[in-house]
């Protein structure tokens, strides 16, 4: 008898046992998703600028990477959400996660951690309608870290009682008086791009030293600083206007809180730490009033931290929602460090110069 008759040709085996196009395409994408996951949990994940509030150092346009590693990427705390997604479905409003299940959240050790002057992505904390880990991106520069004292005395920023360093294309907001209407392409050259007319001038956001050449300018009678005076209050200012009568050109003093650091408990901390502790620190049944801390019941004389803070600020020094609004950064809303810049686009330029070539793969400092 011929037992190759039964026996299965190779040819056709290997057939048989190949997928197909649509099979083979799947499973490169199922691949890829997993990757690109993996990639963008642990090590590095790209974003957008989307506002002004750290001009001149990040535009709007900027394309960035964020490193993960640099102070150690997070577990994820809520599980069930589209992969690849952050808050929403691409181009639509529908959530792309649900809240059933959130799990304790840890840090995978990094190799650094924040110093002071840092460019740093978070989680905005005041948002309190998404889970941690899907709260809005917001990117600042590090001002404060755990234990220092913050202050800023006639725009000038003090850290531990000495001078921080200005960032280098930090800005202000100045006046610039003219009786002339100003051509666009005069802002453009001398890099400007927030500006608006006013009576009598212009108000525009530009750096120190650019103010200094506009003084310069034929057509321009002067520019001057529209800062606030130490007397000005501004009642949207963080911890509360009515106990700390501050603005964002004179500010604090105001300590930075440490994890392991106590406080006692009296009614100025519970206006400088007192949303900390209530929305923050993971406590239950929190209830402050009359200078008074209880939790879960129990009137507290002291209160010990249990994670790190800090203090961020835009470099857009009157454009920016940060620290001096809503408040310290937890550690625990912390995404990542800006490394680099590998695009950048001015949507307002035409088709073939909408791209700014000279920023393309520049560090972030």
């Amino acid at each position: 008898m011929d037992l190759k008759f039964f026996k299965r040709n190779k040819g056709e085996e290997k057939e048989k046992i190949k997928k197909s196009a649509v099979r083979e395409w799947f499973d490169a994408i199922i691949f890829a998703v997993i990757a690109a996951t993996i990639i963008r949990w642990l090590f590095l994940e790209a974003f957008t600028i989307p506002t002004a509030s750290m001009e001149k150092s990040l535009l709007v346009g900027d394309f960035l990477f964020v490193s993960k590693v640099h102070y150690g990427a997070r577990t994820p705390k809520t599980p069930l959400q589209l992969p690849l997604t952050h808050q929403t479905i691409w181009g639509t409003n529908i959530p792309s996660y649900v809240d059933w299940i959130q799990l304790p959240q840890v840090r995978i050790p990094g190799f650094s951690s924040i110093k002071r002057d840092d460019v740093v992505v978070f989680n905005y904390p005041p948002e309190f309608e998404h889970p941690v880990d899907l709260k809005t991106n917001y990117i600042k520069r590090c001002i404060g870290i755990p234990g220092d004292m913050v202050e800023i005395k006639d725009t000038q920023v003090y850290v531990n009682g000495e001078i921080f360093e200005n960032p280098p294309k930090m800005q202000f907001r100045y006046y610039l008086f003219t009786d002339e209407i100003v051509n666009d392409r005069v802002f453009k050259k001398y890099d400007i791009s927030e500006f608006y007319r006013s009576q009598g001038g212009y108000y525009v956001m530009t750096s120190p030293e650019t103010a200094n050449t506009l003084r310069s300018l034929p057509f321009v009678k002067d520019v001057v600083l529209t800062k606030n005076t130490e007397e000005q209050v501004n009642p949207r200012i963080y911890p509360d206007a009515n106990v700390f009568p501050w603005n964002v050109d004179f500010f604090g003093p105001l300590e930075v809180p440490a994890k392991g650091q106590t406080i006692d408990i009296n009614s100025d901390n519970l206006a400088k730490y007192g949303d900390l502790i209530r929305y923050y620190e993971g406590n239950k049944e929190v209830d402050i009033k009359d200078g008074k801390l209880i939790i879960e019941g129990s009137e507290l004389s002291t209160y010990t931290f249990k994670q790190n803070y800090y203090f961020m600020m835009g470099d857009n020094r009157h454009n920016s929602e940060d620290s001096r609004f809503w408040g310290f950064v937890p550690e625990d809303h912390v995404v990542g460090k800006a490394l680099f810049i590998w695009l950048s686009i001015d949507k307002n330029e035409s088709f073939f110069s909408k791209i700014r070539w000279s920023r393309l793969f520049s560090l972030i400092h």
